[in-house]
């Protein structure tokens, strides 16, 4: 299965994103309950894209790792005012929004692998891995 790039740029697009994911995982033989996780995920970083970042993209890469394991990488990128503040982004409850601040932390512990990349002015990237089992 081939990379797919979903734009991200209003609120139609979160949900067409959550869709998609829940799509791919499917396709690539995800047990139910790891389809909602990634499509929640999906839902919730997608939504910060927009919010947030003023637009961006998703990747969804299908992706195996050397020792066989299969996969779904999924890359939330845009090109907002960044994240000033990493460590306090992730925890519970900080929000630059009115959002209740579980985006971050909450899609962490849904994912087998996260990490953001971000600059104050030069946009942020999330990379989140889930493995199947």
């Amino acid at each position: 299965m081939e990379s797919k790039s979903i734009a991200l740029n209003s609120e139609r697009d979160i949900s067409n994103a959550r869709a998609q994911v829940r799509v791919i995982a499917a396709a690539l033989g995800f047990r139910m309950i790891d389809q909602t996780r990634l499509a929640t995920v999906a839902s919730e970083l997608s939504r910060n894209v927009i919010k947030y970042g003023g637009g961006g993209q998703l990747i969804a890469q299908p992706t195996i790792e050397a020792d066989g394991r299969h996969g779904l990488r999924l890359i939330f990128e845009d090109k907002g005012p960044g994240i000033e503040n990493i460590e306090a982004a992730m925890r519970d409850g900080f929000s630059t929004g009115r959002g209740l601040g579980k985006g971050l932390p909450g899609s962490k512990r849904l994912v087998d692998e996260f990490k953001i990349e971000s600059e104050p002015g030069s946009g942020t990237r999330v990379t989140v891995v889930r493995w199947r089992d």
